[in-house]
């Protein structure tokens, strides 16, 4: 795959948006068994009677929703080099089945590395929201990339061979 995103290619305040993805009953009950089984998550009535009113999303599960935006519409196609981690994760409101995610990769902050002038940071904000246009968590944290390789030089071709 061709690499379109380089370090130099972020700067702070740029908003990329990175697609949406419907959340379905199905898949929240399914990650909730298998990573998150507190009984919001998994059962209809034990969801009802929470201060949720009904089933709802693990936030680690509209964590990983989010990852997989960020993953196939950035960085699939840039030349990340992974993250030294996250600052803080925020779970604003809940997510249900039904709701259609939109996720937007904000760019908070661009540094090249002092010590390895291969590579940069990117300090980001992850903002998902919901198909009421409400914003339902953040992710704000750090990637590594690569940085745009040096262009080869042509080679010298002097005017008299030319003629």
């Amino acid at each position: 795959m061709a690499i379109d995103w380089y370090f130099e290619d972020f700067y702070a305040g740029q908003e990329i948006a990175l697609g949406t993805r419907a959340v379905t009953e199905q898949e929240i009950i399914a990650f909730a068994r298998q990573f998150d089984p507190q009984p919001f998550h998994v059962d209809h009535d034990a969801a009802a009677a929470s201060i949720f009113g009904g089933v709802i999303a693990s936030g680690w599960h509209t964590c990983a929703m989010m990852m997989r935006l960020v993953v196939d519409n950035l960085l699939s196609a840039s030349s990340s080099m992974g993250s030294p981690g996250l600052d803080s994760v925020r779970w604003l409101k809940p997510v249900r089945a039904g709701d259609t995610l939109t996720v937007v990769y904000v760019t908070k902050e661009v540094r090249p590395s002092a010590s390895k002038p291969d590579r940069g940071v990117v300090v980001s904000v992850w903002r998902a929201s919901n198909q009421h246009g409400e914003v339902v968590a953040t992710v704000e944290g750090m990637g590594m990339f690569g940085r745009r390789p040096a262009a080869p030089s042509a080679p010298f071709q002097s005017s008299a061979l030319m003629q």
